[in-house]
């Protein structure tokens, strides 16, 4: 009966790499933490990393001491040595409090206030400090819907692209974030933290990136039956090429006013990755779906739609939507 036990537990046990490697091919992996590209990600992995060390640091101590005891004074044994009269010692008073008291002074101080400020997403030193000698940064309006993302660039002729975002390298860019209903997170594990995005409310978000790539934006927060596919590539590109895209997008046929919009931000389940551009979004879009919203502006969910996906699928297949 041991025998079987053990062999069940190894079983189990045996399933873990089998996860390990079937997470390293996962569309999401959570190993992107672990490879930050952004510099805002970066520092947000430094700080995280000093925290982790402090914590295993203290935790690891403590584990071997304990065992360490264990081994001592195990009786029987005779390692270790009684003394009935003892009852304080300065040394270990010393010990128990003052290196909890030194290490919560230290992460108050490098996490709590210093990269707190660093990452902070309506301010984050780490990118502002630095960013008047590398020009104008980019503003970036972004509008999350059931269940898309619209960027709108205000700088370059209020030009729009839904579902992806492309930014230059070396740049900063500062991002205001609202929701036509949903609420859910904005999240580019490689270069941005995540920060909540809220109808009727405007968040922001910062990020600046030296390392050219594309990578996976998400919806981080489960916000209806489209989040599977609420996703966004990011494209950090070099400025000349960025400001190539973006003559090509303000050149777009396509525009969008508020009455197009009202009809974007209908419940929509973006599974063919389709990214739509418009050369010219209305002025004061943003601002107006704020209020509207805030005034209880709804733009409702239909019924059948989470009753028979498939079905609604190909009804929404059927409507050629751009």
């Amino acid at each position: 009966m041991l025998k079987k036990a053990k062999l069940s537990h190894l079983r189990y046990l045996a399933i873990i790499p089998l996860l390990l490697l079937l997470n390293g091919c996962a569309k999401h992996s959570i190993w992107w933490i672990f490879n930050p590209k952004g510099v805002g990600a970066h520092a947000s992995f430094i700080y995280m990393m000093i925290d982790v060390a402090v914590m295993l640091a203290i935790v690891g101590v403590t584990a071997i001491l304990i065992v360490w005891f264990m081994w001592k004074y195990q009786k029987g044994k005779n390692r270790g040595t009684y003394d009935g009269k003892w009852e304080h010692s300065r040394k270990l008073e010393v010990a128990f409090w003052g290196i909890p008291i030194v290490a919560v002074a230290f992460l108050s101080w490098a996490v709590a206030i210093h990269g707190s400020f660093a990452v902070n997403p309506y301010n984050p030193t780490i990118i502002t400090k630095h960013m008047k000698p590398k020009g104008d940064p980019i503003q970036v309006d972004v509008i999350a819907t059931d269940w898309q993302w619209l960027f709108i660039y205000p700088q370059f002729h209020n030009m729009a692209v839904a579902n992806e975002l492309v930014v230059p390298a070396h740049t900063p860019v500062f991002f205001k974030l609202t929701s036509t209903a949903v609420t859910t997170d904005f999240f580019v594990p490689q270069l941005l933290g995540m920060i909540d995005v809220m109808p009727g409310m405007r968040t922001k978000d910062a990020l600046e990136s030296n390392n050219l790539g594309t990578y996976q934006g998400i919806a981080a927060d489960y916000c209806g039956a489209g989040t599977s596919w609420m996703l966004f590539k990011t494209k950090v590109v070099r400025m000349a090429d960025f400001k190539q895209w973006a003559h090509g997008v303000e050149n777009s046929p396509n525009t969008m006013d508020y009455a197009q919009f009202n009809r974007f931000a209908e419940p929509y389940i973006n599974v063919k990755d389709k990214t739509p551009v418009y050369g010219h979004v209305e002025h004061g879009l943003f601002n107006h779906l704020l209020l509207e919203v805030m005034d209880g502006k709804k733009w409702p969910l239909p019924m059948f739609m989470t009753e028979n996906m498939f079905h609604y699928l190909k009804l929404q297949a059927a409507e050629h939507r751009a």
